[in-house]
């Protein structure tokens, strides 16, 4: 089942285990952030620091697993034609856009407007929204541990595959940040494609 996503727009599903979900870039340089919860019990979530523990590094390529707070996993990389992803430059909001770029970004539609709108639908609130991967966007960390967003490092066409190591709940922003190059300074759409048992 494919679904293309608009750009500045959410997304979710429930992934049974065994399923595939593949991401596709569809336009090149587009980050998509991504949150993933157990779908039986959304207390157990997606936990950065876990993951970043069990495979020894901050980003995300294929056999990498996405670890919950509870350190066990939720979906494993099974295939991606970009090499690298982020764990740590976290998700846009009215309130980092005002802090970065000024207060005139403050109305502008942001990632954690997305992620509780999509996850209301799901019983889910700000309490909930923990610090989520964003696929395909590049945050280079320097020797003195300064955080960069530079301009992304995918293209048109290429996509990741993440199959589900237990039935699992999944929220997208198809982020909408215009200020700095993590979409090229223009968001584009794009494709969510359900699979079947790996």
């Amino acid at each position: 089942m494919k679904t293309v996503v608009p750009a500045r727009s959410a997304w979710s599903s429930v992934i049974p285990e065994g399923g595939t979900l593949t991401i596709t870039d569809l336009h090149g340089n587009q980050a998509v952030d991504f949150l993933v919860y157990d779908a039986h019990d959304t207390a157990v979530r997606y936990s950065a620091p876990d993951t970043i523990q069990a495979q020894g590094g901050i980003f995300l390529t294929t056999g990498s697993v996405l670890m919950s707070n509870e350190h066990t996993p939720l979906m494993t990389v099974t295939a991606d034609d970009v090499g690298r992803h982020d764990t740590v430059g976290g998700a846009c909001s009215k309130e980092s856009n005002t802090l970065r770029y000024g207060h005139h970004t403050w109305s502008q539609h942001a990632c954690v407007d997305n992620f509780l709108a999509e996850g209301a639908k799901y019983g889910l609130g700000k309490r909930d929204l923990v610090s989520n991967i964003n696929w395909y966007m590049n945050v280079p960390v320097e020797q003195d541990g300064t955080l960069g967003i530079v301009d992304g490092i995918s293209a048109p066409g290429l996509s990741l595959t993440l199959c589900a190591d237990r039935d699992v709940l999944v929220l997208v922003s198809n982020c909408p940040q215009i200020n700095n190059p993590c979409n090229g300074f223009d968001p584009t759409p794009v494709e969510m494609t359900i699979g079947a048992d790996a």
